[in-house]
């Protein structure tokens, strides 16, 4: 569904832009578990820092022809691709396609940028704790319908066992999550060096740089191959179907 007439897409390049509490607000009710993303009080110096080293951040609002803001999204150039570190719209407008224009206005810029394509990561149902399963039925989210709205966006899983290093329980990996990536040439798969690549350099601004190459060579390690498959965004690896889900 394309978006209303009267909403555009810009991007947040002012520290004091007051878009940037607005789009805060909309993010720590629209995600049941808003303490795992990027805090709102960090989206001024995101603005503000434009680039450090290889890795240039942008925050995009989608607002309504008075000026209201219906939805915002965090996402990364990187060397190599991007990575979406979130996207949402204001429970009461969604359906409208606003998440639509916004994904397409960061991919226009993906694509301005020559990256390859646009990394996410995403909860997988299956594996979410039934507390977090009864944290999404408060805050009127739902892990499958979000999968099966990533996939209409052009999101695919990466068939690869992946997780975050941290932010799981006692500190430990976040295992209920995959990768998912949508390739600007529609490729029907992804290699892993570029997998691995964008990842060190999505996970150093928070692990440091040693951190991030070990757990990337460990990513790979785990893949077992220079090529991944694409799935649908619904689904999970083969590696959770295996039973290898302990590591």
């Amino acid at each position: 569904m394309p978006a209303p007439p009267d909403v555009h897409v810009r991007r947040v390049t002012e520290s004091s832009d007051p878009a940037l509490l607005a789009f805060g607000q909309i993010q720590q009710r629209s995600y049941y578990a808003p303490e795992m993303l990027i805090p709102p009080a960090a989206f001024p110096r995101l603005v503000s820092s434009g680039r450090r080293g290889e890795r240039r951040d942008r925050i995009l609002v989608a607002e309504s022809g008075a000026g209201k803001v219906l939805g915002g999204t965090v996402y990364h150039l990187l060397p190599e691709a991007a990575f979406s570190s979130f996207l949402a719209v204001a429970p009461e407008v969604r359906g409208q396609g606003i998440s639509r224009a916004l994904h397409a206005a960061r991919l226009g810029e993906v694509r301005d940028a020559g990256l390859s394509g646009l990394f996410a990561d995403s909860v997988y149902a299956g594996r979410q704790s039934a507390a977090d399963r009864a944290a999404e039925t408060r805050a009127g989210t739902d892990p499958v319908a979000r999968r099966r709205a990533l996939h209409a966006l052009g999101y695919r899983t990466v068939d690869v066992p992946y997780w975050q290093p941290v932010g799981g329980p006692d500190g430990g990996p976040l295992t209920d999550l995959d990768l998912l990536y949508q390739p600007l040439n529609g490729a029907s798969s992804v290699e892993t060096a570029l997998v691995t690549a964008t990842l060190r350099h999505y996970w150093g601004a928070w692990l440091g740089a040693e951190r991030a190459a070990r757990e990337a060579q460990a990513l790979s390690e785990r893949a077992g191959t220079d090529t991944l498959r694409l799935l649908d965004a619904g689904e999970t690896p083969a590696y959770w179907h295996r039973g290898e889900g302990q590591h």
